[in-house]
C-alpha cells in the first residue's frame, strides 16, 4: 500500500468520520494578537476544538501514521477530513498529519501553542546521505542544519536548531526496549523538493557531513524553541537519493510502509506514554 493515498480516499475512514462533529471556527472581527489567531486557526485547519487536543503531540506528514493510530486505538475517529490537516486523539496523545514542507511545518507548530503541549515529537521520513545507513533504519537527529530559510523568520540564522535533550533521551530508551538501534547525527533540512539530480548540491551536502535529509526537522526544532514547546523527532530512512537507483520511487515508498512504518510510530507512541506514566517533564531549556 502507498502510504502517500489519500485518507480522504478512505472509505472505513470517511463512514467513521461521519458522525463526527468538527467544529467550524467562528468568523471574528479583530484577531489582533497571536494568541487569538492560533485559538482560532487552530480548529479552522483540523477541525478539532481545543479541548480536545491532548497534551502530547505526534506529528507526522504521511495519512498511514494516522490511520494505523486509528486502528490501535479502538478506531478512535479521524477529524478534519476536509481540512488541511487530519489529526486523532486517544490516551492523551493527538496525531496530526501536517503536510509536507518546512513552511506548513512552522505554521503547525505556531498554531499548537493555542494549547501549550507537554511535549512534541516528529515522526519524520529522510534521505541518507552516508552509504552505510540503510532503508529502514531508524536516526535519530541530535542537531539540524536550517538549509530551508523558513527559521529565519523565527530566529537568527546563528541559533542552533536543536530538540529537547530529555525528549530525545526518551525515545532512545524506547528504541532500545523495542530491540532496535538507531544511528545519530545531523539531518539537513531543505526547502528544495526535487535536487536528486543536482550534482552540485549533492556535493554540498557531502561536505556538510550530514547523516540525512529532510524537510522539516530543522523548522520544527527552532519553531519549538521560539515557541516554548519541546520538540523531538525520529527519523526513519526511507530512500537513499544520493545514489540515482536510491531515489523514491512509488514502489520503494510502498515497500518502506509495509516494513517500518508500524514500528516507528509504535515507538513514538511508547516514548510519548514513558513521559506521561512516570510524570516526566521535557521542558529544561530556558525558552
Amino acid at each position: 500500500m502507498n502510504e502517500e493515498k489519500g485518507i480522504k480516499k478512505d472509505e472505513q475512514i470517511v463512514n467513521q468520520s461521519k458522525g463526527v462533529e468538527e467544529v467550524q471556527s467562528p468568523v471574528r472581527a479583530g484577531l489582533k494578537t497571536k494568541e487569538a489567531i492560533v485559538a482560532n486557526w487552530l480548529p479552522r485547519y483540523t477541525g478539532r476544538n481545543l479541548e480536545d487536543f491532548g497534551k502530547y503531540i505526534i506529528l507526522t506528514n504521511f495519512s498511514k501514521y494516522i490511520q494505523l493510530f486509528s486502528q490501535w486505538n479502538d478506531d478512535a475517529p479521524v477529524m478534519g477530513l476536509e481540512k488541511p490537516m487530519q489529526s486523532v486523539t486517544a490516551n492523551g496523545i493527538t496525531i496530526i498529519n501536517f503536510g509536507m514542507g518546512s513552511s506548513v511545518a512552522a505554521t503547525v507548530m505556531d498554531l499548537l501553542t493555542a494549547i501549550s503541549p507537554k511535549a512534541v515529537i516528529f515522526l519524520g521520513k529522510c534521505g541518507s546521505l552516508k552509504k552505510r545507513v540503510n532503508v529502514g533504519d531508524l536516526i535519530l537527529p541530535i542537531a539540524a542544519i536550517r538549509g530551508e530559510g523558513t527559521s529565519n523568520d523565527y530566529m537568527p540564522e546563528a541559533v542552533p536548531a536543536l530538540p529537547a535533550f530529555a525528549l530525545q533521551k526518551a525515545i532512545s530508551t524506547t528504541i532500545r526496549d523495542f530491540s532496535r538501534d538507531y544511528w545519530t547525527g545531523t539531518c539537513y533540512t531543505t526547502n528544495r523538493r526535487v535536487w536528486e539530480h543536482d550534482k552540485v548540491f549533492k556535493k554540498y551536502l557531502k561536505e556538510l557531513r550530514a547523516m540525512a535529509v529532510d524537510m522539516e526537522t530543522a523548522t520544527i526544532f527552532v519553531t519549538g524553541f521560539a515557541n516554548k514547546i519541546p520538540t523531538g523527532a525520529l527519523l526513519l530512512v526511507s530512500d537513499q537519493p544520493m545514489i540515482p537507483e536510491g531515489v523514491k520511487t512509488s514502489e520503494s515508498d510502498s515497500k518502506v510502509t509495509e516494513q517500518y512504518v508500524e514500528t516507528h510510530l509504535h515507538i513514538g507512541i511508547e516514548s510519548l506514554k514513558q513521559l506521561i506514566n512516570n510524570g516526566l517533564t521535557v521542558k529544561h531549556l530556558k525558552f
